[in-house]
């Protein structure tokens, strides 16, 4: 029985015996290699990530091995997965050397993972304690008034069916869905039960405006916007990639990330017509309207009966190139178009076609620091698709210490 005793994370101590704790994943960063001193022409596999299992406790684990180990375990989970460490070594923390590149967390002390004694298994599935066994499956629904609210799924018939919907192309009617508040989350939240019915693509006007909407809000982007969570603060991204790492990140794992480039603008059209920079949606649903319209031209529109108010803003795609590629038509948006190029789009209509041209010339073909997310999508050729959260002319000398690093990473 002392085998299946999980320790929390405020009780660690060195002195305990094959400890094992059971955490959620909040933090990860990217594996990293270094030459062994041990074995000369090998190199050690590394990579680190922070879990908590108390809304008060959490503590950085670093995993050391061989590329397979390293690289395989930490391809099986990622940020928002409950993980089970088993038998890892507690050790005090080093603020001189590793810890200092690490978040700051309560406990006194870090873990360490080493493929000879230690073990990461993701518990999809679990054993209740009647020693069954039970799975979680966890999806994030939205309408027109909120961007993301969570629904919990345990039954297994119930986690079959969401995971073959399509996300943003599915409307789901929930009947007696149970609400609670969920206090690690401070929020509310949604749990399928016995009680609970889904049907699938409702035939209703209300789906049909729903389902609208989402398509519009999807295509716009929309949703990328109004996704915010502490994770997406520019402040918070530190990994630095070429296009081709980008890339390669986002064919091996299709999943939302976010990072540095540090690259050439190679497509910035400012000297198109404006109709074609700055663009007029519908506040409510996103959708595309000229500015001299009154109503909301999407028959759909949740906001039809309502009275109709619209926003313009710069809607640019742009492509950025260094020397491992090109990544093509990302999205520049405002207000990020606004801070990015110094100018707002009142300002900007009032400006002479050489004057566009001027501005375009100060950032076409030159050296920018880029932050960016990136996106799965299925409307490019790529199969991904790149939101720029803020970009700048680079400094020179930081160019130069970045891509120096990024060479010696590959």
């Amino acid at each position: 029985m002392a085998a299946q005793t999980y320790i929390a994370i405020s009780e660690l101590h060195p002195n305990f015996s094959h400890p094992k704790v059971a955490g959620i994943i909040i933090g990860k960063t990217d594996v990293k290699s270094f030459p062994d001193r041990k074995n000369i022409g090998m190199d050690r596999f590394t990579f680190g990530f922070t879990v908590k299992d108390s809304p008060d406790f959490f503590i950085n684990v670093t995993a050391w091995g061989n590329d397979e180990y390293i690289n395989g375990l930490s391809s099986s989970f990622s940020i928002g997965d409950c993980v089970i460490i088993e038998n890892p070594l507690v050790a005090n923390k080093d603020p001189e050397k590793g810890d200092r590149f690490c978040p700051t967390t309560p406990s006194l002390y870090r873990l360490l993972v080493t493929e000879a004694h230690s073990q990461i298994g993701e518990p999809k599935q679990f054993t209740t304690s009647d020693r069954r066994k039970g799975q979680r499956l966890e999806v994030k629904l939205f309408d027109d008034s909120v961007s993301s609210f969570p629904l919990v799924c345990w039954d297994r018939e119930a986690i079959q069916l969401v995971q073959t919907l399509i996300p943003k192309e599915t409307v789901l009617f929930i009947a007696d869905a149970k609400i609670s508040f969920d206090s690690f989350r401070n929020g509310m939240t949604a749990t399928v039960n016995s009680k609970t019915i889904i049907t699938v693509n409702p035939d209703t006007r209300e789906a049909s405006v729903l389902f609208s909407y989402a398509k519009e809000a999807s295509e716009s982007g929309a949703l990328d916007q109004d996704e915010k969570s502490e994770d997406e603060t520019v402040d918070s991204i530190t990994d630095v990639y070429t296009v081709s790492q980008l890339k390669k990140k986002a064919q091996e794992n299709p999943e939302t990330f976010f990072g540095i480039t540090y690259s050439f603008i190679s497509k910035l059209d400012l000297d198109s017509s404006v109709s074609k920079v700055i663009r007029t949606r519908c506040s409510r649903c996103k959708f595309q309207v000229t500015e001299d319209v009154h109503s909301c031209t999407n028959q759909f529109c949740p906001g039809r009966d309502e009275a109709f108010s619209a926003t313009s803003g710069f809607d640019l795609l742009v492509d950025f190139t260094d020397h491992t590629g090109t990544l093509h038509s990302c999205t520049l948006r405002s207000p990020v178009a606004e801070k990015t190029l110094g100018c707002t789009t009142e300002e900007f209509t009032s400006l002479t076609d050489d004057q566009r041209t001027a501005m375009k010339w100060k950032f076409l073909l030159e050296r920018c620091k880029i932050y960016i997310k990136i996106l799965p999508s299925t409307k490019t050729k790529s199969g991904i698709r790149g939101v720029v959260l803020a970009c700048s002319l680079a400094d020179p000398g930081e160019v130069k210490q970045h891509m120096s690093a990024l060479l010696h990473r590959l």
